[in-house]
């Protein structure tokens, strides 16, 4: 039956969970201090392959391969996730010349292994092994073994995979950022795989919400405030933008400017002597979040979007929360 929790169990909860997450830093700390020349081999060899880094494994390695191939596959290097039992089973048809395989073995010994290793040496396949020994089949068969620094696991029986399996998926997650700097994988390569969620809303470019063409209010200097007036009004920014002769922007005009200069005569002003030069504005590569951060500090509601100083589009704030930036 489970304890009852106390005070005393409660205190040995706490120091079971401080434990664990101690001796899995430990691990990861020795394993920074290990890397050695054989890492940059995997490397070499993962960057070479002009297909898929098929990643593979069993029980909690498998589990493990599994986010590393996701990983992979979302910051720039092709991956996908083979099952050993499937792969003898018809699967090894999803490994094909010029993709490298990456094994991952506690004990190198996994028997169901074994084919999809055969598979590789048979057909010059490049083999990549992630291991927490040395001296046994995977690691002799592998191209370049990656072997794991002796830890402790966490498990007080010593069997459960806790620090193994951490150290491991830490391994392959530095494998993926090296990759990564290695191809200069950009925010704009990023956004193309992740265009969905917060990911995504955060990558978002003021291009890809901005209003553009016959949407944009743009007008004159020579323009009398009364067709200003109607523009704006249609175009429902609150606001519009005064462009020189070149089409370059001079300054905008928005509601605050209609207050400052409410006369007599202001429908008969030419827009040039009412607007506020300086606007703010933005480029279209820039984040949105470059926006919203643009539009809280100058408390505005809107910014031109400009490009070799001409405005190319307009950006509404209600635009940017629309699309989850915020």
């Amino acid at each position: 039956m489970p304890r009852l929790q106390t005070a005393d169990t409660a205190d040995q909860d706490l120091s079971s969970a401080k434990r664990v997450l101690r001796l899995e830093v430990e691990g990861l700390e020795f394993l920074a201090e290990t890397l050695d020349g054989q890492f940059v081999e995997a490397l070499d060899v993962l960057t070479s392959m002009t297909g898929h880094v098929v990643v593979t494994g069993m029980g909690k390695s498998g589990h493990v391969a599994r986010k590393i191939a996701a990983t992979l596959a979302s910051t720039g290097t092709p991956a996908l996730f083979v099952h050993p039992a499937e792969a003898s089973h018809g699967d090894l048809g999803m490994i094909k010349a010029g993709d490298a395989v990456l094994a991952l073995s506690n004990s190198g010994e996994t028997p169901e292994l074994a084919d999809l290793v055969a598979y590789t040496r048979r057909f010059e396949i490049p083999l990549v092994g992630i291991i927490g020994r040395n001296d046994n089949a995977l690691s002799k068969a592998a191209d370049v073994a990656l072997i794991l620094p002796a830890t402790t696991e966490a498990c007080p029986m010593g069997l459960a995979p806790t620090t193994t399996t951490t150290v491991m998926m830490a391994l392959g997650d530095a494998i993926a950022v090296a990759l990564l700097e290695r191809k200069g994988f950009s925010p704009d390569d990023f956004h193309v795989l992740h265009p969905g969620g917060r990911l995504g809303q955060r990558l978002l470019k003021v291009a890809d919400i901005m209003h553009c063409g016959d949407e944009l209010p743009l007008l004159d200097g020579d323009t009398a405030m009364a067709d200003a007036l109607l523009v704006m009004t249609a175009k429902s920014f609150g606001c519009v933008g005064i462009v020189d002769g070149d089409g370059c922007l001079m300054g905008v005009i928005t509601d605050g400017d209609l207050r400052r200069n409410m006369s007599a005569d202001l429908l008969v002003q030419k827009t040039a002597a009412v607007m506020t030069g300086g606007a703010k504005t933005i480029r279209p590569q820039a984040l949105a979040s470059e926006a919203v951060h643009l539009m809280n500090a100058g408390k505005i509601t809107n910014l031109f979007v400009v490009e070799d100083k001409r405005p190319v589009g307009i950006l509404h704030i209600h635009d940017c929360l629309r699309a989850g930036v915020a």
